[in-house]
């Protein structure tokens, strides 16, 4: 059955904004002014291109705190890095977590997620191509961070402050839109952060669905326990 001329537009307009944002190259003040015009049709834009990506995070960060977390969900302590309108915060309150804050550079997209009430404390402006000063090492049992890693967007580099805020044998769970894994040195930071005793990856879920025209990889990674000084 073909799709009305209509939807057929609506589906072209989604896509073109979704490509439009991958060419502004990780500048801070681009992005914050590309997603305030954004924010008001951006859940309609992703859903027409069935954008699976939060459900996929939320249901991959519910196991492996199953799994590794010895705490109970509901306490599980959780940063959501680069929220946007909550849709991976309202999936993990969904799967029964509660301590959930968030953070995204556009203040009309947190405006979006603070209405979902699913958030402890959200904030807006912070950038994860800078240092995330606001927030001390290890303060969460979890880090999740979905369609950030994308072109134009997050550098590879970020990994870095995700696992830094994120304590030792807690767990960061990232999504990399392939043709961004393809077009950066991704998995070579994972490497340099494994060979620097900062993660261990855990899993990578190759060519997983994403959006309807591309895949991503997801990443399951945990924070290395801190080795003593050895004393001379």
């Amino acid at each position: 059955m073909n799709k009305s001329p209509k939807l057929t537009a609506l589906e072209e307009a989604a896509q073109k904004r979704i490509k439009e944002s991958h060419a502004l190259d990780g500048d801070a003040n681009r992005l914050a002014k590309y997603y305030h015009k954004w924010a008001d049709s951006y859940e309609l834009d992703v859903e027409r291109e069935q954008y699976c990506g939060p459900v996929i995070v939320a249901e991959l960060t519910g196991a492996l705190q199953t799994a590794y977390i010895d705490r109970v969900r509901a306490a599980t302590k959780i940063l959501d890095a680069g929220c946007g309108t909550g849709l991976v915060g309202t999936e993990l309150e969904r799967l029964g977590f509660r301590s959930i804050d968030g953070f995204d550079l556009s203040e009309s997209m947190v405006e979006k997620a603070r209405e979902t009430g699913v958030y402890r404390d959200v904030r807006d402006y912070v950038d994860l191509n800078s240092s995330l000063a606001g927030y001390p090492d290890a303060s969460y049992d979890m880090t999740v961070c979905c369609g950030v890693f994308t072109l134009g967007h997050v550098r590879p580099e970020g990994l870095r402050e995700l696992a830094r805020v994120t304590r030792p044998q807690g767990l960061v769970v990232v999504s990399t839109r392939k043709s961004y894994a393809e077009a950066t040195s991704f998995e070579d930071e994972v490497l340099r952060l494994q060979e620097a005793g900062v993660l261990e990856p855990l899993q990578c879920l190759i060519d997983g669905r994403y959006l309807e025209e591309e895949d991503a990889h997801y990443w399951a990674l945990r924070v290395v326990e801190k080795p003593k000084e050895r004393r001379l």
